[in-house]
């Protein structure tokens, strides 16, 4: 097996795992969670935000960790925390308990991309790279597609759900101690702060709003429609395999946002965004709104995180890896803030103001606009290909 299609397909099923199972899949099971540990909406906002926050605390530690003791160790630490993580949700006794469990599965995911994107640059050719980073990124909706029909088939059992995402991450913590090579990163160009500049404020302002507003059907998708439309575990894994389905077609962001800019591109699918949180929660959501909703929300999501990725080299040209990061890093800050929120409006106000206000945060991220800084799109995407 060659080097692109062995780390392609090892990447995959890690990011599949820390992202698509230890961290969104939360969100797909919180009723029954709830029923069982009688969290309340507060309370689950903020363990769902927890999940967020413990992104938020592992992504930059895991690029140090990356350079210090390369790309094998740190993917197989990312599977190993991913596991420890969900099997202490499967065990969670109470909240206290599984607030720390959510946090612990939530920073694998902060792990898991910098030792992948360092191991395409050192151990695949450089006409393969992006290929096989376009393979590795699309695990996150394959991965939520794939919990939803293990709902399905399991009626609901969230503790052996999570206990069975945990053994899925011990098989891939083997796989990539096998196929991750062991070569260090580079050290990155300069470790001084970023100059704060006006196109990386908007960056951080965009991308936070963004990420607060993708709580709505990450942390909440599946409360909205129980409570909407009254579906148990059932309806609530289509719903999810919808939302996972969708976010695949994400990897076209590229080629959006080349024929048509980053303005626009990402204007558009920030309504888009929106107009799946309003059909997902609002008062008229019916079964077949729902569903396309959370279609629109899964494909909207994926193209977003495309766009500033875009955005992020460009504002840092001397620096992609860093702008990336601050990309990434502010959407996960913006979750952080955004679950805690959600449940508080939800268990205060009701779905119906939790919607409209999520949906009108996501579209005021379309306020800040992309300027263009002395790179062009063409050299910003190869910059993002290289850095990744």
């Amino acid at each position: 097996m060659s080097p692109a299609l062995r780390l392609g397909t090892v990447g995959f099923g890690l990011i599949a795992v820390c992202y698509g199972f230890a961290r969104f899949a939360f969100g797909l099971f919180l009723p029954e969670v709830d029923a069982d540990l009688s969290l309340g909406p507060s309370l689950s906002g903020i363990l769902s935000g927890g999940s967020f926050l413990g992104y938020c605390l592992t992504i930059i530690a895991s690029a140090v960790l990356t350079e210090r003791f390369g790309a094998r160790a740190v993917a197989i630490a990312a599977a190993l925390v991913a596991a420890a993580g969900m099997a202490a949700i499967a065990a969670a006794p109470n909240a206290a308990w599984l607030a720390g469990a959510v946090l612990l599965a939530g920073s694998s995911t902060g792990l898991a991309s910098p030792p992948m994107a360092a191991a395409v640059a050192a151990a695949v050719r450089a006409e393969r790279q992006d290929a096989t980073n376009t393979a590795i990124n699309a695990g996150t909706s394959a991965g939520v597609a794939l919990s939803g029909p293990v709902a399905l088939a399991i009626g609901g059992e969230w503790r052996l759900a999570f206990a069975g995402f945990a053994a899925i991450a011990v098989v891939v913590a083997l796989a990539a101690a096998v196929a991750v090579p062991p070569t260090q990163r580079k050290s990155a160009k300069g470790s001084h702060l970023p100059p704060v500049t006006g196109p990386l404020i908007r960056l951080v302002a965009a991308s936070f709003l963004m990420g607060a507003a993708s709580t709505s059907l990450w942390s909440f998708g599946g409360e909205l429609a129980s409570q909407r439309l009254g579906w148990g575990t059932s309806g609530i894994g289509v719903l999810w395999t919808a939302i996972g389905i969708a976010g695949i077609a994400g990897a076209s962001a590229g080629t959006l946002v080349k024929r048509f800019g980053i303005d626009r591109t990402h204007r558009a699918f920030l309504v888009v965004m929106a107009l799946g949180i309003l059909a997902t929660g609002s008062a008229l959501a019916t079964p077949a709104t729902t569903l396309a909703g959370g279609a629109f929300f899964g494909a909207a999501y994926v193209m977003l995180t495309g766009i500033y990725l875009v955005w992020g080299v460009a504002a840092l040209p001397d620096r992609p890896a860093t702008g990336l990061m601050i990309g990434f890093l502010t959407i996960a800050l913006g979750q952080t803030a955004g679950a805690p929120l959600f449940g508080f409006i939800l268990d205060t106000f009701g779905p119906d103001q939790a919607v409209i206000v999520f949906a009108a945060i996501g579209l005021a991220a379309g306020m800040m606009g992309y300027k263009r800084v002395g790179l062009s799109f063409g050299q910003a995407a190869e910059r993002c290909g290289d850095a990744r």
